[in-house]
């Protein structure tokens, strides 16, 4: 079998695990970089901001059942992950209001992606379209990995220090059932198909301790019946504006406060009969919501008109007495979507469930309704890791040699959420800060073939 010997093994090429590669690198590292797909960057190559709670008061207000040091380990490690991005000659532009309460920068992470990737196959070895068989243990210690290329030929890797990044489960519909719900696997994929759950199983194949199952996922509301073409449609169908229109299930009731965002609405859908429901803007909300941009930077979708052409359940009612004439197939009570309309607008704070962020009546005619559902982009189940990305062991302690980042990772968030490229980018590097800490910061030297 050949053998492969080196400092640093990172399975994954997406954001986490090229972040992890490339600071391995440069911080004096020899470095393998092994990824399933036959390209790198997942589901990165689909974002275009950074972004995460402003400070740590923040963080545990909107994410209080987050694990508090990976909470505090965000928040604190993202200046120098934005400065980071920086160094490597990525332009990222000056900080932006993200959602009610985030502070992010916008930049190319097609660039970023690029660049590491050009640091890694200058500097090191990238091995894509190749399967991690198996970690390599010693004495309870991981090693390295057992890998197979593309032509079957299998490589032992040896290591001092091994980072999962494979990107979370959310292609895998057994595992979405059991950690999510089990109506999750029915959802749309918001995301790339490769993240299939290999890092969890790896590491649970050495002891590692996961995160607590049900503790939520990062999605978006999009149309029903309104399958993606491409990955363009992840951000172009997603129905961002939901936080300041009306959701209604199909026993034609609002269910949750919809001004909390539209990540933690789609959480909730799910949980509803049939994971539909029918969302309600009025006209005020069409015209400074729907065809404005959700974050200053980002390009303006009319969802209305692209649900319409994509042949999405959707109607235009000039009244709320025209709610009365909704198609009888869709399963909703039209009137009694409407009376409920009335009363949320008499109401105002007085309602409930509370609109806590926009309590502004929707009475102004025509309204636009769209019948949503959520889609999936990953997972909060997953490794637990320690703030410096230390894999930990389901016995207590850590397990010495393992490390990951990015989605692969547990506990962060539980029912909340508050970025992932941000949680991504900072764990990558804490996971390589950590594991070449023992190392020179000399010019890498290459990986050892045998």
């Amino acid at each position: 079998m050949q053998r492969i010997e080196t400092d640093v093994l990172v399975i994954g090429a997406g954001m986490a695990g090229l972040t992890a590669a490339a600071r391995s690198l440069d911080r004096g590292a020899s470095v393998v970089v092994v990824e399933k797909a036959d390209t790198v960057g997942g589901s990165a190559r689909f974002a275009g901001y950074a972004w995460t709670a402003p400070s740590r008061e923040v963080m545990a207000e909107v994410n209080p059942d987050g694990d508090p040091v990976l909470r505090d380990a965000l928040v604190d490690g993202f200046a120098g992950g934005i400065a980071w991005i920086r160094a490597l000659g990525v332009h990222c532009a000056g900080a932006v209001p993200i959602l009610r309460f985030g502070r992010g920068h916008q930049f190319d992470t097609n660039q970023y992606l690029d660049e590491c990737r050009r640091r890694v196959t200058a500097g090191g070895y990238l091995l894509t379209g190749t399967e991690t068989l198996a970690l390599r243990t010693e004495n309870g210690t991981v090693t390295g990995a057992r890998v197979r290329r593309p032509d079957g030929t299998e490589i032992e890797i040896v290591s001092a220090a091994v980072v999962l990044a494979t990107g979370g489960f959310q292609a895998d519909r057994e595992l979405v059932a059991e950690h999510i719900h089990p109506r999750a696997a029915e959802m749309q994929l918001r995301s790339n198909p490769e993240s299939a759950g290999a890092g969890l199983r790896l590491a649970e194949s050495v002891g590692a301790a996961t995160g607590t199952s049900r503790s939520g996922f990062y999605g978006h509301l999009v149309p029903t019946q309104v399958p993606f073409r491409d990955s363009a449609d992840f951000v172009g169908l997603s129905l961002y504006y939901s936080e300041h229109a009306l959701l209604f299930n199909l026993d034609n009731r609002r269910f949750t406060d919809e001004t909390l965002g539209d990540h933690l609405t789609a959480m909730r859908l799910l949980e509803q009969p049939e994971a539909r429901g029918l969302l309600v803007a009025d006209e005020r909300v069409y015209r400074e919501w729907v065809l404005g941009s959700y974050v200053e930077g980002a390009i303006a979708v009319d969802k209305f008109e692209l649900t319409q052409r994509r042949g999405g359940r959707c109607g235009l009612a000039e009244t709320l007495d025209d709610f009365a004439y909704l198609p009888p197939e869709w399963g909703y009570d039209g009137a009694a979507v409407a009376e409920q309309i009335r009363q949320v607008n008499a109401a105002g704070t007085a309602v409930r469930p509370a609109r806590t962020h926009d309590a502004a009546p929707l009475d102004t005619g025509p309204y636009y309704l769209i019948e949503t559902c959520p889609a999936l982009t990953f997972p909060f189940h997953g490794i637990r890791i320690d703030a410096a990305a230390r894999v930990l062991s389901a016995t207590g302690g850590t397990i010495p040699g393992l490390f990951a980042a990015g989605s692969d990772t547990g506990g962060l968030y539980h029912s909340a959420y508050a970025g992932g490229i941000a949680a991504a980018l900072v764990f990558g590097l804490a996971a390589a800060d950590t594991a070449t800490e023992h190392l020179s910061t000399t010019t890498a030297a290459p990986a050892v073939k045998t």
